[in-house]
């Protein structure tokens, strides 16, 4: 087997969006760096089941459905 071939694979910390912490291995970044997360499984509707409603502040879905009313959709 060649030599060298596979990446470090090191302890690193993962801080998620609401603060709390927990360690885990990866071949990102170098032993003991910190990956902050933008989006994490504790917030993102993929993974809480997507109830989240959408939200017509600005009218635009409104206005869509106005111009293309016709169309037959």
């Amino acid at each position: 087997m060649k030599k060298n071939l596979h990446p470090d694979y090191h302890a690193v910390t993962v801080k998620m969006t609401d603060g709390t912490t927990f360690e885990t291995r990866s071949v990102h970044g170098a032993e003991g760096d910190t990956i902050t997360l933008d989006i994490d499984p504790t917030v993102h509707p993929a993974w809480t089941g997507g109830s989240s409603r959408l939200m017509d502040t600005g009218g635009r879905v409104s206005r869509f459905k106005k111009k293309y009313e016709g169309l037959g959709f």
